[in-house]
């Protein structure tokens, strides 16, 4: 078996006893070094990353591939990627940037497997008359549409 299977095959296991967690990304240099992300329905705690870290270097042999590991959770300034991901959001504001570069800001209030809708808010002139009203929609957005899809980060 060949080292990136081989661990996959260990992050993976140790993900069917923690059903809360789930991987984001698995990355492998060339010199062997190890990139774990990980997420969770409820966050990612410094115990997580320790036992998944655990469960991929006790399991794997220096001597035989040397390797360096880091095991670390999805941070703020990650794009958000899975269905997973983007449920344990809902009711956060998310910047997105579609397919066609253009940009929407908004609440996300609803997720399933295709598709997220976000609550648009926004002034837009009057349909009779003059002045400005404003204006709440919700707008659904298949996955394939999101180019990349951040939580704003509100001071």
């Amino acid at each position: 078996m060949d080292f990136k299977t081989e661990v996959t095959r260990l992050i993976n296991e140790f993900l069917l006893t923690r059903p809360d967690l789930f991987l984001i990304d698995l990355k492998i240099s060339a010199s062997s070094d190890i990139t774990v992300i990980l997420d969770g329905d409820n966050g990612v705690s410094l115990q997580d990353c320790l036992d998944a870290s655990r469960a991929v270097e006790f399991n794997l042999d220096r001597e035989v591939h040397d390797f360096g590991l880091q095991v670390m959770s999805s941070g703020l300034s990650e794009p958000l990627e899975s269905p997973r991901q983007f449920r344990k959001n809902i009711g956060r504001t998310l910047d997105i940037v579609l397919t066609d570069d253009s940009k929407i800001e908004g609440e996300l209030v609803h997720v399933d497997d295709e598709k997220i809708t976000i609550r648009l808010a926004y002034r837009r002139p009057k349909l009779v008359g003059k002045g400005k009203e404003d204006v709440v929609e919700d707008k659904d957005i298949s996955y394939s549409e999101i180019k990349k899809a951040l939580v704003a980060i509100k001071f």
